[in-house]
């Protein structure tokens, strides 16, 4: 997210997995870890079962609750509130650490008046959450120096999303939790190589390692590596291309490893805007419902028919080695990408995907001490300046990137649809522990298609009682922009008022349903909050 990339540097983890066991708190807010992350979560029960406190901040009753000291069962989209309910708890008690704070940020006074009107008793009203719970999550968090935040799309999927990671940034800068061992701010990526692809420049406002295009001297030294003229000014985020393709300002997409019919927000939308466009080509190893409506369909190499670096959650730069050839035509991404671009007329003679990471290391200096051979035997994570350097376990030891770390002040802002008489609950959408993303490789795997079973949709069963519904009954959930049809599955995970819908099923997407706004900054789209009903079909 870019708050987090202004206050500490990147987007990445701060800290290493190997770190988990060994801390003594654990923040988990919008992470349904178990079922998403369910290696890191084995790690976090390893924790607990050392005597780690576990605290979840979820609106549903996800599985690692079984595991935690406490649980704050938040609403929908107000952990900005409880966020800074549990600040303003840190501070009013004193249970800040004045000597970070002093020594390392800057606007702490500022922020300090700021959250006098987020007292338990007024983020009770907001949040939900019992303002005993409050206090006594606040004293836990603050009275340990191994205490480490975890986070997913939970909290980033909304319009305020940039805002919510903000307010946990400014957790750890309370209490000095960042910078040391078994402490830190740590998003968990959504996919492999997210983080990967984060750092070889899959944004539009930066090169590279994260370097801005809007600087001179980046683009003087890219420039100069590349023998190529760059644009100065920042490009779209995919969710931005998707409604000017709708208008007709965007012609063209190339899209790559996504599959935004099934993936975007407001699906007849994506839809629309996709078959508005003059040229759509796909480049992917499956014929997923996206690559469906294009013009030109690039058959791409899986992980396991191509060489090449991924680089995961904790930074970790590791080896992927081929072990299959690709079938038919399939040909590795970069391949392709090169031989587009020779087409053009810029040329792309790269010999292996070897010699693209040496041009990438001496591009950033993060990686500039990492070759093959220093990574075969199981990475190394950057930064890796020097090639001695053994990979950097956690971040800003002695500083951050930017100097001075700043204390955000993020007033809480209700997602944008709330419900009303037509639209009485609150959908939020997520993922189920069988299947991953939008299906398109686990759902050609018969035994994960049987224990993932038909689509279904989690409601309590007080509201199922009265709407009439029965578990495993066929219902229609509707939102403002459509309907879908699957089985109601009755569960205390969610509350009364509230829905939950797995986003894997095409047949039944989920993104139907979801609207279509955006994070201001970050420009996530907010899936976790839309208005629905929900009928007997």
């Amino acid at each position: 997210m870019a708050s987090l990339a202004a206050i500490f540097g990147s987007g990445a983890m701060t800290n290493s997995l190997s770190e988990i066991p060994g801390m003594e708190v654990l923040l988990i807010i919008g992470s349904n870890t178990k079922e998403t992350h369910p290696v890191i979560a084995n790690k976090m029960i390893q924790a607990a079962r050392r005597g780690a406190k576990i605290i979840i901040a979820d609106p549903r009753r996800i599985p690692m609750v079984k595991f935690s000291e406490l649980f704050l069962n938040l609403k929908h989209g107000t952990d900005v509130a409880l966020l800074n309910g549990l600040a303003h708890v840190i501070v009013s008690e004193g249970l800040f650490d004045k000597d970070f704070i002093a020594a390392r940020t800057e606007g702490f006074e500022e922020y300090k008046k700021f959250l006098a009107d987020f007292t338990p008793e007024k983020t009770e009203a907001v949040t939900g959450v019992p303002r005993e719970d409050i206090i006594r999550a606040a004293r836990i968090y603050a009275s340990s120096k191994k205490a480490g935040i975890f986070y997913t799309m939970g909290i980033t999927q909304h319009t305020h999303g940039t805002d919510n990671v903000s307010a946990v940034a400014n957790l750890s800068l309370l209490t000095g939790n960042v910078g040391r061992e078994n402490t830190g701010v740590n998003p968990l990526r959504g996919q492999n190589n997210v983080q990967g692809a984060c750092d070889a420049g899959a944004l539009p406002d930066v090169l590279p390692g994260y370097q801005k295009v809007a600087i001179p001297e980046v683009r003087a030294k890219f420039e100069k590596a590349w023998g190529a003229t760059l644009p100065a000014t920042t490009g779209l985020m995919a969710t931005e291309m998707i409604p000017l393709a709708a208008e007709g300002k965007v012609k063209a997409l190339y899209i790559m490893g996504e599959n935004p019919v099934v993936s975007d927000p407001y699906a007849a939308h994506t839809l629309h805007a996709l078959q508005s466009l003059e040229f759509l080509v796909v480049q992917d190893i499956f014929l997923t419902e996206t690559a469906q409506l294009a013009d030109v369909v690039l058959p791409a190499a899986c992980f396991a028919e191509k060489d090449g670096t991924f680089t995961n959650t904790e930074r970790r730069v590791q080896l992927v080695r081929k072990a299959v050839e690709p079938p038919g035509e399939a040909k590795e991404d970069w391949r392709i990408v090169a031989a587009l671009s020779n087409a053009f007329g810029y040329p792309m003679n790269y010999a292996s995907a070897g010699e693209i990471f040496e041009e990438f290391a001496s591009l950033w200096p993060a990686l500039a001490g990492m070759t093959y051979e220093r990574l075969a035997p199981r990475g190394l994570q950057w930064p890796c300046p020097t090639p001695k350097h053994p990979g950097t376990r956690f971040l800003h030891k002695d500083a951050f990137p930017r100097g001075r770390a700043p204390f955000t002040q993020v007033p809480y802002r209700p997602s944008l649809e709330p419900v009303d008489n037509a639209y009485p609950l609150l959908l939020s959408t997520g993922r189920n522990l069988f299947q991953y993303h939008t299906g398109s490789m686990t759902r050609k795997v018969e035994a994960i298609e049987a224990h993932s079973g038909a689509p279904y949709v989690e409601m309590s069963p007080a509201d199922a009682a009265s709407l009439g519904i029965r578990e495993g009954q066929t219902v229609k959930v509707t939102s403002r922009r459509g309907s879908i049809t699957l089985k109601a599955r009755l569960t205390r995970r969610v509350g009364k008022g509230t829905v939950f819908i797995p986003m894997h099923w095409a047949e039944a997407a989920a993104n139907t349903l979801t609207i279509d706004a955006l994070d201001p900054q970050a420009k996530t789209p907010e899936f976790k909050v839309a208005a629905v009903n929900v009928q007997a079909a």
